[in-house]
C-alpha cells in the first residue's frame, strides 16, 4: 500500500464529527484552564489522552513508493475517524491548515481540527477535505511544452507520473520533491550549487535540484493560469542567470499535470 496507517480508520460523517469536536474542545478548555498557556503542545495532547479513551497520540503514517519511504505522525487521531492538530503559536496561519489538509488527504479522512493553545483565548479552526484519494487520482498529463526536451526530461516525467498515480495530486509539494530527490540519487547528488551571473560578473552560487548534469527541476502547484504565467517569467530569469542548461518545471494542479522546459535565452 502506498500509504499505511498503524491505526484502523473509519471516516466520520459531518454530524458525528460535529458532536465529537464539540466534546473534545470543551475538554481542551478545561485542560488549558488548569495548565495555562505556556507549556509545549505535547503536554496538552497527553493530558487530553488521559481524559479520553478514544484518543491515539503521534500515530505513524508511512508513505511509500518503490524504494522510497517517508514517515509522518498524526498529532491525535480521534475515534479512528478525525485528526486533531495542536499548535502552540501566536496565531494559526495558512501553513498550519495546509499541513492538516495534507494529513487528511494522506489517510483519506474528511474532517480535522486545528487547536492553538498559546493565545489568551484558545483558538480552533476546522479543516474539511472534500477530495477522496480516487478523485485525486483523476488527472491528465500535458507534456507538449517539453520543447526542447533536455537531458533527464523523460526520467523526470516518468518518476513524477509514477508517484502521482500512486499517491494522487494535492499533497505537500515537499513530499513529491523528496521522493524525486531519492530516485535521482539523494541530496548529495541532486542538490548542487549553480553559479549566478549578472552582467558578465559572477555573483556567487545558489543550490538547485538537478535531475542530471546541468538540468535542474522545480515543482509548483498553481491552479490559476495567471500564477503559472508569473512563475514562468521569473523562472526564465533564473535560467538566464544561473549556469544551467535547462530547467524542467512540473505544475501539479488538481486535475492537470503540466510539464515544461525552459532554456537560457540567447
Amino acid at each position: 500500500m502506498p500509504v499505511t496507517c498503524q491505526q484502523s480508520l473509519t471516516p466520520l460523517d459531518r454530524e458525528s464529527f460535529g458532536r465529537l469536536s464539540y466534546d473534545v474542545y470543551a475538554q481542551i478548555l478545561v485542560i488549558r484552564k488548569e495548565l495555562g498557556r505556556f507549556f509545549d503542545e505535547k503536554h496538552y495532547k497527553r493530558a487530553l489522552s488521559l481524559r479520553r479513551d478514544d484518543v491515539a497520540i503521534e500515530v505513524p503514517v508511512i508513505v511509500s513508493h518503490k524504494t522510497f519511504q517517508k514517515p509522518y505522525y498524526l498529532d491525535l487521531l480521534l475515534a479512528h475517524g478525525a485528526i486533531l492538530e495542536f499548535k502552540a503559536a501566536e496565531a494559526l496561519v495558512a501553513r498550519h491548515k495546509a499541513q492538516l489538509m495534507h494529513y487528511l488527504m494522506l489517510v483519506d479522512l474528511p474532517h480535522g481540527m486545528l487547536i492553538n493553545i498559546r493565545p489568551e483565548r484558545v483558538s480552533r479552526e476546522f479543516v474539511n477535505n472534500a477530495l477522496t484519494r480516487q478523485e485525486r487520482m483523476r488527472f491528465e498529463v500535458i507534456n507538449n511544452m517539453l520543447k526542447p526536451k533536455p537531458p533527464g526530461a523523460d526520467v523526470f516525467q516518468q518518476h513524477l507520473c509514477d508517484l502521482l498515480h500512486d499517491w494522487g495530486t494535492c499533497l505537500d509539494l515537499a513530499l513529491y520533491e523528496e521522493a524525486l530527490t531519492h530516485f535521482f540519487g539523494g541530496d548529495d547528488q541532486v542538490v548542487r550549487p549553480a553559479s549566478v551571473v549578472f552582467q558578465g560578473s559572477e555573483l556567487g552560487s545558489q543550490n538547485l535540484r538537478f535531475v542530471t548534469g546541468k538540468t535542474a527541476f522545480k515543482l509548483t502547484a498553481f491552479e490559476k493560469s495567471e500564477s503559472q504565467r508569473l512563475f514562468a517569467s521569473h523562472a526564465q530569469r533564473l535560467v538566464n542567470h544561473a549556469q544551467v542548461e535547462a530547467l524542467l518545471w512540473a505544475n501539479i494542479a488538481r486535475h492537470q499535470i503540466t510539464f515544461r522546459s525552459l532554456v537560457p535565452e540567447k
